[in-house]
């Protein structure tokens, strides 16, 4: 048996929140848990360019709340509104409730999110680009827009090999035993001629020092990543002294190492 666990299951309570927030008495719980699954698989096939991250689903009294987490906001609501109005009549179908209320919440940065990410590595693999240039191109724009450490593994037939095999890129840190991390985790695949590919994706984002606020809904504070990217150079540019260190070594000057002036004036 492994002894791995999702870093997204391993950080509920802790600094993350749960994607399904509602009460359930034991008898209720089993047909509540299959209809949250019946509307994420529903969402996902149904808006399937729409770069969904997750879908929070909230429960209150004969009300069905459903926020949809997207890169592409456009694409979900549609022209006039008119896609969203399709898609809640659909899921009052599928659930049968007559009050359902979606809501649509823009993603400001994609790549520092594991599913689009991983969505985006599987597209690019399916139109049958090179898996290696996919993640070196998904790793350096995550680590641009401030990521502390990025690993993607996949496993399969990679270029079309006969037999399978995993491999594993990563850079910067992902520490994942490290509770108060801020990890990011998806697990996606891509549906290639000669068969699945899987595509795992770490994104580390930094410590969580403070208290987090456990609503999955909710975007933005103190620990916004564009902040601590700020900090971090600061910090860098002072540690650096802020000025050319190469004019301090070689003494102020732009000729002998030890006194700056020419040596061929000493000798004489």
């Amino acid at each position: 048996m492994g002894q791995k666990a999702n870093p997204i299951g391993n950080r509920l309570g802790i600094i993350r929140g749960w994607e399904s927030n509602w009460y359930a008495s034991k008898k209720d719980f089993a047909s509540k848990l299959i209809e949250d699954n019946k509307i994420r698989n529903y969402l996902n096939a149904r808006i399937n360019k729409g770069g969904i991250s997750k879908i929070v689903i909230e429960r209150t009294l004969g009300k069905l709340i459903v926020t949809i987490h997207t890169s592409k906001p456009g694409i979900i609501i549609g022209k006039g509104g008119g896609e969203v109005d399709r898609i809640k009549e659909e899921l009052k179908n599928l659930t049968g409730k007559d009050d359902v209320q979606i809501n649509i919440l823009e993603i400001r940065r994609p790549e520092l999110d594991a599913n689009i990410v991983g969505d985006t590595i599987a597209k690019q693999i399916e139109n049958r680009i090179n898996y290696k240039r996919a993640i070196k191109m998904a790793i350096a724009s995550s680590l641009r827009m401030g990521a502390e450490g990025i690993k993607i593994k996949v496993s399969g037939r990679l270029g079309g090999a006969e037999i399978a095999r995993t491999e594993e890129i990563k850079q910067g840190r992902v520490p994942l035993h490290t509770f108060r991390m801020d990890i990011d985790y998806a697990s996606v695949f891509a549906l290639t001629v000669y068969g699945k590919i899987g595509i795992k994706v770490w994104i580390c984002k930094g410590e969580v020092l403070g208290k987090r606020e456990l609503n999955p809904n909710f975007v933005g504070g103190k620990n916004d990543l564009s902040d601590r990217r700020e900090r971090r150079e600061d910090d860098r540019h002072d540690r650096r002294g802020g000025g050319d260190r190469r004019d301090d070594r070689r003494g102020g000057g732009g000729g002998d190492r030890r006194g700056g002036g020419d040596r061929r004036d000493r000798r004489n």
